[in-house]
């Protein structure tokens, strides 16, 4: 039996999920010491191969994926184990403090803010960090031609996986840290080896390589074998085409694009119209159905997505649970948000959702009425005080999440009023959650697939690009398609963009329709980051007319209860909850003259028995917290212990170097 000698590749270490469905757990093989040349002429340990890869590129146990990425968890001495929150706390999404938004008395490559995701220095056992990854596709790549004896259909079918997956990795080390080595082939596990040595090539190099591999992937893949129905979920040519788009939007944008390069646009509009071409005609599409439509596994809005079981602990099989749910759901409900535990929703991006026509919402009117007539996206992604939030126990759940002042408490200590605990900000993310979910043990078992690249994103993508380029009347009608799919009246003939004129003022409206459609779904980080919207240092805020991130405070909530309009409710036990309720029973199906149903009795409660204020306390950690931004952070520095083993590295400018990022 011939062998590839590759010093300490551990292959098929453990069970494995194919992304984006269920399957059959594979034997484990190990082989410490070097690789069979057999992977590459039996279909089964090919197709081994391939999934030992998606599983390192996937969550590597039960997570929550409104918080997650593969680069964020690998910010750490051991890859794996870094705080998959940092970049969505990074954000206007949760509040927190963490390494990115704090001050710091200066920019180091010795402090914890420099990120780790670039990779680890050699070790005697490979760690699955970004370089582990890339390794492991050039080796199945470079080896093939010589040792192959797959039929080239599904020969195909392997490389074009492989493929994606090195350009998924080079993506998403060249956006968090502009020009990176470009490494082709497996190199010794010894840093001395000269060959090793490998420079920082210019972003452009390292896009163009990427795209390169896209390219590469959708070919393979649009002549492969066809996958059978228990392959759904696979990496596919629809797959390759959106992610280039994405890719080549990336490199449109401002944060690598300083002149505006009219040629980049082109060539990301022209990638991004292949992308929802390629799409449609592979049955993907906007799902009407957009408050179900992420428990349709594979479904037809999902591109490329990351699959889960809903194994229990019991079941004897490796459980890995999407951890979206059980995070997200109250306390009272049985799921584990409360307080700082799970993802409680800022006012701020509550804030970013329009009126049910399209049009702003107005964040200086009357709070009370901050739910009513809103865009229907509104009602599916945020469960708020009095809303209707269905789980399999309980059909008519309602969320309750009042304060009253306890007897001698002063204004701004609130007694938590309902639930045995609340969360931190007064509203909960509803997204991801199933009406017909179970709350045993806690609605941790949801296998529900998680959709990384949705085609709504291909349409937005499409949409930016088309502004780019001046095509303005072009891209507001992609932003309109996404508001007609979520069920935005069209009372103005463009979905309540009638006014929107500008190129500014369009991609100004493409980056606030993704911030709604794409609330909690992991993209907000990386958009304000290539648009350089955190502060106004690059005049984009100026231009797009956004609020900058830098000095905020993320903000929630409070709603307390009052006996009428005039009069905080001052008591002991809850005004509103049961039959002898002091003030009215929330849980009546009697309701008041001229209210006639539920919808008109929430609204009665806001009118007459609610005041909702705005929570600048309790949700940021310390309570003087102000978010803070380096520009530093556009383009991250190599941490000085990786510079230490790798000294032919040029550092990042701004960290004590002089490569420029962008270029």
């Amino acid at each position: 039996m011939k062998n590839l000698s590759i010093k300490n590749l551990a292959l098929f270490l453990a069970a494995t999920v194919i992304v984006g469905c269920s399957t059959d757990f594979i034997e484990e093989k190990k082989n410490y010491q070097k690789v069979d040349v057999e992977i590459y002429q039996y279909e089964p340990l090919a197709i081994n191969y391939v999934d030992y890869l998606y599983n390192l590129f996937s969550p590597s146990g039960s997570v929550n994926m409104a918080m997650w990425s593969k680069a964020a968890v690998d910010n750490s001495d051991v890859p794996g184990n870094g705080n998959s929150t940092i970049f969505v706390k990074a954000t206007d999404e949760v509040a927190g403090e963490v390494d990115l938004n704090k001050e710091w008395a200066d920019i180091s490559p010795l402090n914890a803010h420099c990120l780790k995701s670039l990779g680890q220095p050699i070790r005697t056992n490979p760690q699955n960090d970004a370089w582990t990854r890339i390794r492991y596709c050039n080796l199945y790549i470079n080896n093939i031609d010589q040792y192959s004896k797959l039929e080239e259909d599904f020969e195909n079918q392997i490389l074009g996986q492989i493929y994606f997956w090195r350009a998924w990795q080079y993506f998403d080390l060249v956006r968090l840290y502009g020009g990176i080595p470009i490494v082709l082939e497996e190199q010794a596990l010894a840093a001395e080896d000269p060959s090793n040595q490998t420079p920082r090539s210019s972003a452009a190099e390292v896009i163009d390589q990427i795209v390169a591999d896209l390219e590469k992937s959708q070919t393979l893949l649009e002549n492969a074998r066809p996958y059978e129905d228990a392959d759904a979920g696979r990496i596919t040519a629809a797959a390759a085409a959106a992610l280039k788009g994405r890719v080549l939007l990336t490199w449109a944008s401002p944060l690598f694009n300083r002149n505006d390069d009219q040629s980049r646009w082109q060539r990301a509009y022209d990638a991004n119209l292949e992308a929802y071409n390629v799409c449609l005609a592979s049955g993907k599409g906007l799902n009407p159905d957009w408050q179900n439509m992420w428990f349709d596994d594979n479904g037809m809005e999902s591109v490329f997505g990351y699959g889960f079981n809903d194994f229990t602990n019991s079941s004897g099989g490796t459980v890995k649970n999407n951890y979206t749910e059980y995070q997200t759901r109250s306390y009272d409900q049985g799921g584990n948000n409360y307080l700082t535990n799970g993802l409680s929703p800022t006012k701020n991006i509550v804030d970013a959702f329009p009126m049910a026509d399209g049009t702003p919402y107005d964040p200086s009117g009357n709070l009370n009425h901050f739910y009513r007539d809103r865009d229907p996206r509104f009602y599916y992604t945020f469960a708020y005080n009095g809303a209707i939030w269905p789980y399999s126990g309980n059909s008519n759940y309602r969320n309750w999440t009042y304060y009253w002042y306890p007897i001698g408490a002063g204004e701004g200590r609130p007694k938590i009023a309902t639930n045995v605990q609340q969360n931190s900000t007064g509203i909960y993310l509803r997204k991801f959650t199933n009406g017909n979910s179970s709350n045993t043990n806690n609605f941790r078992n949801s296998g529900a697939d998680y959709m990384d690249i949705r085609f709504a994103e291909v349409v937005l993508n499409l949409a930016e690009s088309a502004i780019g380029i001046n095509s303005l009347s072009e891209g507001k009608g992609y932003i309109e398609k996404i508001r007609e799919r979520a069920g935005v009246t069209n009372a103005d003939g463009h979905y309540g963009l009638a006014s929107v004129s500008s190129r500014d003022e369009h991609f100004a409206a493409v980056i606030n329709e993704r911030k709604v459609e794409f609330a909690y779904e992991n993209k907000r980080f990386f958009d304000l980051r290539r648009w350089m919207l955190y502060n106004d240092d690059f005049g984009t805020c100026t231009r797009l007319n956004q609020t900058p991130i830098e000095g905020s405070r993320r903000q929630g909530y409070y709603t307390y209860v009052k006996t009428d309009p005039d009069n905080y409710y001052v008591g002991i036990p809850d005004p509103l909850k049961g039959s002898s309720a002091s003030i009215i029973n929330r849980d009546t199906t009697t309701y008041p003259s001229g209210v006639s149903n539920y919808d008109e009795f929430v609204d009665y409660l806001y009118d007459n028995h609610f005041e909702v204020v705005v929570r600048d306390n309790g949700i940021e950690s310390p309570e003087t917290f102000a978010f803070k931004w380096y520009n530093e952070y556009y383009f991250f520095g190599i941490y000085q212990n990786l510079l230490n083993s790798t000294p032919y590295l040029q550092q990042t400018q701004g960290w004590g170097g002089s490569f420029i990022g962008y270029n």
